[in-house]
């Protein structure tokens, strides 16, 4: 179906033209994941690459931009290529909302006096931080392919290799189990993996559109009945 439906948008200017920006979304999605990570966890100072903000509001132009665009040509062309427009769209909704997960932790930098360091917890941190980094890679690679059964190992692991992990870590600092740990520190490190794990989900949910119908957008794959 993915294939098909990408087809579709080839064939037609517009969709053609929405779809690359999604991609061009993705990517700045990737370049401020980064330096959100770089600032909170690796920089001396709260000094901030003011440009990576201004990205974030690139990617919201962006994104009006394909609504308007899958909006025009359902518009002109009729109803036969509206299923294809509507997972473009939640495509686009998802990677808007990676894009402000990544301004929240640049956020968390900015307030938090120095560079998050927490002994305890650096090495799991650095683990999905980096998974969450190959997850871009994955699934921007998924995507572009229309590699189903890339897409389909993303959604497998998802809750193993990221959700879980951040999970252990919120509820170790909810439970008490971290009382060595400064408050600011362990706010920081609490709101940073739930961002964590946002920006994982809806990497998630952009993998499931390679995979599943419309309807199911965001969820497992239906197993196939015996």
């Amino acid at each position: 179906m993915w294939r098909e439906l990408i087809n579709i948008w080839k064939s037609h200017n517009l969709l053609e033209q929405a779809w690359n920006e999604s991609f061009e979304m993705l990517e700045i999605d990737r370049r401020m994941y980064l330096e959100a990570v770089r600032v909170l966890r690796e920089a001396d100072d709260a000094a901030l690459n003011e440009d990576i903000r201004q990205l974030d509001k690139r990617v919201n132009k962006y994104e009006r931009d394909v609504r308007r665009k899958v909006m025009t040509h359902c518009a002109v062309e009729g109803a036969h290529d509206l299923t294809s427009g509507m997972i473009l769209i939640s495509l686009v909704i998802d990677i808007e909302r990676v894009g402000d997960y990544c301004k929240n932790i640049l956020d968390l930098a900015q307030m938090h006096p120095k560079t998050l360091k927490v002994s305890h917890y650096d090495k799991a941190l650095t683990l999905i931080e980096n998974e969450v980094k190959e997850r871009f890679n994955r699934t921007i690679e998924a995507l572009k392919n229309q590699d189903v059964e890339a897409a389909r190992s993303l959604m497998r692991t998802y809750k193993q290799e990221v959700g879980r992990e951040c999970d252990k870590i919120v509820e170790d600092l909810v439970s008490g189990k971290c009382v060595d740990l400064s408050s600011a520190d362990a706010t920081t490190l609490a709101l940073y993996a739930r961002y964590l794990k946002r920006i994982s989900a809806h990497l998630n949910n952009m993998a499931t559109s390679v995979v599943n119908p419309f309807h199911r957008l965001g969820f497992k794959e239906k197993e196939p009945k015996n």
